[in-house]
C-alpha cells in the first residue's frame, strides 16, 4: 500500500477501539506527554520514597478490623484468606504442570521482597523445591534488603534480585507465572508492561495480580466522594487529622497522590487495559467508599477499643457494599488471575465481572 494511503495510527484507533477505550488511550498519551519531561524527577522521587522504607504494606489496626470482618470471608469463598495465600495458590498450581526443569516466576515491583520470601517459604512447605522467583524492582536499596533477608531465611537460591524499571522491562527469559502485588498502580507505561507480560508467559502461564484500580492518584470519583463526604460530616475533629500529610482537614480534601512520584499514576487504566489483553480465570473486585477511613491517612484515628469507632466503620462498609451492588460506585481494589489466551469462564462476585467493574472517565 502506498504510504500516502496507509491509515494513520490515530485513524486505526478510531476504527477499532470502542469510544471509552479510545478516550483512555488518548488521555494516557496526553498524561505521558505531560510526564515525559519530568519522568526522571518522578523516578528519583519514587526511589527516595522507598529507599529507607522497610515495611511497605503496613496498615493501621482499623484496616485489619475491617478486612478480617468483611474482606476475609469474601476471599474464603474463592479458596484463600490472605493475599499471600492468593499468590501461593496460583504459583503452586504451576508447579504441577507437566514439564522438565525448575519453574520460573517473576514478581513485578517486589521492593524489599518480603512478600516473595513468604511465598517462597510457603511453596517449600508444600514440597516445591524447583522454582526461582525473579524479583524485579528499580530500587537497589530495597532489593539489597530483600537479598539479605532471603539469605537469612535460607531462601536465596529461590529469589533472584533483578534491578529494572518495569516501565521499560525487557525480560531475558519466559515465565510460568508473573505476579504483581500492589505495584501496577505505580506504572506509567502500562501498555508496554502488559504486552511484555503477554509475550513472556509460557503456554498455560498466568498473570496474578493484587492491586488498586480506582481513580488516578487514588482520588475519589464524584459519586464516591458524595458518599464519603456524607460520613465525613459525622466525624469529630480528632478523626479528621491526616497522618500522611500531617494536617487537619475540616472538610474532606481529596489528595492526588500521583503529583510527585508514580503513586496511582494510571490506576483507573489498569483494569480496562487488562480486559483488552487477557482472559480472566478469576476476578474479585471490592471496596471503594471505605478506603479513606481505613487507610494510612485517617485510619490511625480510629481505636479498636472504642465501640462507636467500630460501629462507624461497620456503617461505612454497609453503605459501600450497597453502592457497589447497585452499580453506583465501582471497585477500587482487585485480585485477578489472568491468562494470555483461552476463553475460560471467569469466577467473580455477582454483578462485578471485570467489564462490569470498569469505571470509564466521564
Amino acid at each position: 500500500m502506498p504510504r500516502s494511503h496507509m491509515p494513520t495510527m490515530r485513524t486505526m484507533l478510531r476504527r477499532h477501539l470502542p469510544g471509552p477505550m479510545l478516550r483512555l488511550v488518548q488521555r494516557a498519551r496526553a498524561r505521558m506527554r505531560r510526564a515525559g519531561a519530568s519522568y526522571v524527577s518522578r523516578l528519583e522521587q519514587e526511589q527516595r520514597n522507598f529507599a529507607a522504607c522497610e515495611t511497605v504494606h503496613d496498615l493501621p489496626p482499623i484496616f485489619h478490623y475491617w478486612s478480617n470482618r468483611y474482606l476475609r470471608p469474601m476471599l474464603e469463598r474463592f479458596g484463600f484468606d490472605h493475599p499471600d495465600a492468593f499468590f501461593v495458590r496460583s504459583l503452586y498450581a504451576q508447579q504441577r504442570v507437566d514439564g522438565e526443569g525448575p519453574r520460573r516466576f517473576a514478581s513485578l515491583g517486589s521492593g524489599n521482597c518480603d512478600t516473595e520470601i513468604r511465598i517462597a517459604a510457603a511453596l517449600r512447605e508444600r514440597g516445591c523445591t524447583a522454582f526461582v522467583i525473579d524479583c524485579i524492582d528499580v530500587n537497589t536499596d530495597m532489593l539489597d534488603r530483600g537479598q539479605r533477608d532471603a539469605e537469612a531465611a535460607g531462601l536465596s537460591t529461590h529469589l533472584v534480585p533483578v534491578c529494572a524499571d518495569f516501565n521499560h522491562w525487557k525480560p531475558a527469559t519466559r515465565y510460568d507465572a508473573v505476579m504483581a502485588n500492589q505495584s501496577l498502580h505505580h506504572v506509567l507505561e502500562l501498555e508496554h508492561l502488559f504486552d511484555t507480560v503477554r509475550r513472556t508467559l509460557d503456554a498455560g502461564g498466568c498473570f496474578v495480580v493484587s492491586d488498586m484500580i480506582g481513580r488516578n492518584g487514588h482520588l475519589r470519583w464524584p459519586e464516591a466522594r458524595t458518599i464519603v463526604e456524607r460520613f465525613w460530616k459525622e466525624l469529630a475533629p480528632p478523626y479528621r487529622y491526616n497522618h500522611q500529610l500531617q494536617r487537619h482537614e475540616d472538610s474532606f480534601l481529596d489528595w492526588d497522590c500521583s503529583v510527585g512520584g508514580f503513586e496511582g499514576i494510571r490506576a483507573q487504566d489498569i483494569l480496562p487495559l487488562l480486559v483488552e489483553r487477557f482472559t480472566f480465570d478469576e476476578f474479585i473486585g471490592f471496596g471503594n467508599v471505605i478506603d479513606p477511613f481505613v487507610d494510612r491517612s485517617f485510619g490511625p484515628n480510629f481505636d479498636l477499643a472504642r465501640p462507636d469507632d467500630l460501629a462507624f466503620i461497620d456503617r461505612v462498609h454497609a453503605a459501600d457494599e450497597e453502592a457497589l451492588a447497585g452499580g453506583v460506585v465501582k471497585p477500587t481494589h482487585m485480585f485477578a488471575v489472568m491468562r494470555a489466551g483461552g476463553s475460560a469462564a471467569t469466577r467473580h462476585l455477582p454483578g462485578l465481572s471485570p467489564t462490569q467493574s470498569i469505571r470509564w472517565p466521564d
